[in-house]
């Protein structure tokens, strides 16, 4: 695993691609899946399984970016193609003891890069009306809100951002995360039971 040029934000970090299946990714779908049922509710869980993990694959246009600390997770996020010239921004996390530390700038910032330099112009995103450190988190890293910011978001139902990308400058290719038969928290893991699929 190789270490990328640290731009401005928190240091000592690494950012790497991953594969929604590996181990390293656990805690980002673990972390969410409670947070959207504590806000929404038990259906909420759902929508870490409406897109197949392959939509967050470099095959099929998306990505999935992990910010590590000494080999651990402490933040992530991915993107999916929407359209030819859009990448649809999703799970984007911070570790429930690494809040207030500007990481989930940093890992909207990495997946800005990273889509601009896949040839997309454009990231498209929605919100929960009832999230509103994440509105609050796009307002702040210049999204658009493509809805009425003075209307109350319980009237209006998922909250859609867009935001223009300047071309990138030359692409780099990420690290992949290392193999890992263990995870932060304990032993071996072998492969994830499948119940749903996790994007």
């Amino acid at each position: 695993m190789t270490t990328l040029a640290q731009p401005p934000g928190p240091a000592d970090l690494q950012v790497v691609a991953a594969a929604v299946t590996d181990p390293l990714v656990e805690p980002l779908l673990r972390e969410l899946g409670h947070e959207y049922t504590t806000r929404y509710g038990s259906q909420a869980h759902q929508e870490l399984a409406r897109y197949p993990d392959e939509e967050f694959t470099p095959a099929r246009g998306g990505a999935l970016l992990l910010l590590l600390e000494d080999g651990a997770p402490v933040a992530g996020g991915a993107f999916r193609r929407y359209d030819a010239v859009t990448a649809e921004l999703k799970r984007i996390w911070t570790h429930s003891g690494h809040r207030r530390r500007g990481l989930a700038r940093r890992v909207v910032a990495e997946l800005e890069r990273e889509a601009a330099a896949r040839g997309y112009r454009r990231v498209y995103l929605t919100t929960g009306p009832r999230q509103p450190e994440a509105r609050g988190l796009y307002l702040a890293t210049g999204y658009t809100p493509l809805f009425d910011t003075a209307a109350d978001p319980e009237t209006i139902g998922p909250l859609p951002f867009e935001k223009h990308l300047r071309p990138a400058a030359a692409p780099h290719p990420l690290p992949a995360a290392a193999p890992r038969t263990t995870t932060p928290a304990g032993p071996a893991a072998g492969p994830r039971p499948r119940k749903a699929p996790h994007p």
